[in-house]
């Protein structure tokens, strides 16, 4: 610990000073005078051979304390909070003793320099915050204890006890928000840092990577997800919108028990999703609420190796949708529309070989016709509930089903024919 205010100094007297905080200056108008001042080196230079001591102690509270963190960190966490610990207290009382010059670059830069490893050793910065704490009121402990049973020359002044322990609580103070700053920069280099790792893994994912067993297994670690996991890939086409209809539904996500890692390729934004998921459909309604345009869901059967693949099909699903309406979709309830996006050469094909004359009619009497061939598809082929359906008598509704087998050569009770209808009204609408 170090001091870099002077004892009994106010805060008025600090923020006459932004920015630099000497410890010891000569006297000011509060009162304090050199003598208060040697008095309050004195009192610490009592602790300066106990140092190892008291840091140890720190040590051994910090561990029991905090034993969950340390436990999770590892073994050499152990062993660097203690050297630590040990050279925080060391170059504190050297400081508060004024063995050495304090409030200089060289104690901040261990500050920063604690923050930095911590914040990298993936310590809680509240855990690193209490130890500071826990430093500064064992130190003073130490300072009060040893005044109050040694001998009676070594006895130190309540007063002077109290200037001192001022100085310790007014640096822990510089201490924290120092060690706050570097932790905080490093915690966000080391995000970003991560974040590019785990957009490469996806990148290489979709280029079919996952396919190698050593690349999969770096690729699960990256992305911290476990080799069983349900996987499954969503997909929202941003179709010059940069509304975000994804990460919206991380709440969704979270409750469910769900990872989600999230990354922008080819004006897709697009997700791995990890952990206990719901069926295709049932992810599709954890989205819908978020959805600002066209988005794809596609489980992953085949793990890691079948992302890409997963990737594809999410987002040929959400390219079967009409644009410029926001929906969310499973491959499993558009496997016919991505059938045939899949193959756009089969479609013309397909129009022409399934409705023939019918698309040659003209535009009203089209329209009629093919509104009143989906409704008798929508019904079964039954011309009383397509009627009811479409507000017009059951008469003219046979009437034009007979133009509609007439002109396309197909009837619907024969079940091939009916499949080709519908496949043919599917390519109709794209």
């Amino acid at each position: 610990m170090s001091s870099s205010g002077r004892p009994g100094a106010s805060s008025g007297a600090a923020e006459r000073a932004p920015g630099r905080r000497s410890a010891w200056p000569a006297p000011d108008p509060v009162g304090f005078d050199r003598a208060t001042t040697a008095d309050v080196r004195r009192a610490w230079r009592l602790l300066v051979d106990d140092a190892d001591r008291i840091a140890d102690q720190i040590t051994l509270t910090l561990l029991e304390r905090d034993a969950e963190v340390y436990d999770r960190v590892g073994p050499d966490l152990r062993l660097d909070v203690r050297e630590s610990t040990r050279m925080h207290i060391r170059r504190g009382l050297e400081i508060l003793s004024g063995s050495a010059q304090p409030g200089g670059e060289g104690a901040r830069d261990v500050w920063r320099e604690t923050g930095r490893r911590r914040a990298r050793q993936g310590v809680p910065l509240e855990v690193v915050l209490n130890a500071y704490t826990l430093g500064a009121r064992v130190l003073w402990q130490a300072l009060v204890e040893r005044s109050s049973t040694g001998p009676a020359h070594l006895r130190v002044d309540d007063a002077v006890l109290l200037l001192a322990g001022r100085g310790v609580w007014a640096d822990l103070d510089i201490q924290n928000a120092v060690l706050i700053d570097a932790y905080r920069r490093e915690a966000r280099r080391l995000q970003r840092q991560d974040l590019q790792r785990q957009q490469t893994v996806l990148d290489a994912l979709l280029e079919g990577r996952g396919a190698d067993p050593d690349f999969a297994g770096e690729a699960l670690a990256v992305l911290g997800i476990r080799g069983d996991a349900d996987l499954a890939c969503v997909v929202a086409l941003q179709d010059g919108s940069l509304d975000d209809a994804l990460t919206l539904a991380e709440d969704g996500l979270e409750r469910l028990g769900v990872t989600a890692v999230w990354h922008v390729r080819a004006g897709a934004h697009f997700g791995l999703l990890a952990g206990p998921l719901p069926d295709e459909p049932g992810l599709a309604q954890v989205f819908a609420p978020h959805a600002a345009g066209r988005v794809g869901v596609a489980g992953c059967p085949d793990g890691i190796a079948g992302f890409a693949a997963a990737y594809q099909l999410a987002t040929r699903a959400a390219e079967t949708l009409p644009r410029g309406r926001p929906q969310v979709v499973s491959v499993s309830e558009r496997l016919p529309e991505v059938l045939l996006a899949g193959s756009p050469q089969v479609a013309p094909l397909l129009l022409r070989e399934t409705l023939g004359d019918l698309l040659n009619q003209p535009e009203a009497q089209l329209t009629t016709l093919v509104d009143t061939l989906r409704a008798l598809l929508r019904h079964d082929g039954s011309p009383t509930h397509a009627a009811e359906e479409l507000f017009c008598h059951r008469n003219t509704v046979i009437y034009r089903l007979k133009q509609i087998e007439a002109l396309t050569g197909r009837h619907l009770a024969n079940p091939r024919d009916k499949l080709m209808l519908e496949l043919a009204l599917l390519a109709y609408d794209r």
